[in-house]
């Protein structure tokens, strides 16, 4: 079944490599804030990798106390905020990261959850968490990109769980970073098959 609504079919289409839906609670907040199609494409995608990602910690590291619904909820709203900053969703720009924070908290989503649409692009807070680190890295690979600070943090904080080195964590890491990578040009292509503009 298609639809005309090109925000619904951002949501709906099941993308090429197949991307997760989102979250019900978040589809039906793009939805109330008429959020251009390219931004929830956008989240699909992100979620998507966050989602191969705590699956991966949660298989390798079954002892490691992680909260997997928070990564999921902040990778499928890190960037929120550009639903308000409209130009940042195309263009260069950090208001839409204290802006989405408080456009969730508003709308009465707990503070553990809604926290990650102000630290996904700060990696370096004192008050960073794993969780954090992994919404870092699914905004990163999802597009085929590399970023070393926040993958090392991750080794960092995987390697005190698990008391190996942080480089023998690497191995196992940099093989599944890189089969993600790999399909980053379906999921590129994904996002843009959807408009910047709004629907309504």
């Amino acid at each position: 079944m298609t639809t005309a609504d090109p925000l619904q079919r951002a949501l709906d289409d099941p993308g090429d490599p197949t991307l997760r839906p989102l979250p019900p609670q978040v589809a039906e907040l793009l939805r109330d804030l008429a959020a251009p199609p390219r931004l929830a494409a956008h989240l699909r995608a992100v979620h998507d990798v966050a989602h191969q990602l705590v699956t991966w910690v949660e298989r390798e590291y079954p002892a490691l106390q992680l909260d997997a619904e928070a990564v999921l909820f902040g990778a499928a709203t890190h960037d929120i905020g550009k639903a308000v900053h409209l130009a940042e969703l195309s263009g260069p720009g950090s208001a839409h990261e204290s802006a989405g924070r408080e456009l969730l908290l508003a709308r009465g989503v707990e503070p553990r959850l809604a926290r990650f649409a102000g630290t996904h692009a700060d990696w370096n807070g004192p008050d960073i968490r794993l969780e954090d680190l992994l919404v870092s890295v699914a905004d990163k690979v999802w597009k085929g990109k590399r970023a070393r600070e926040p993958e090392d943090l991750v080794l960092a904080r995987l390697a005190a769980h698990s008391g190996r080195r942080a480089w023998e964590e690497f191995l196992t890491f940099d093989d599944l970073l890189m089969s993600i990578a790999s399909r980053a040009d379906g999921r590129l292509a994904f996002q843009a098959a959807h408009p910047v503009h709004r629907t309504t």
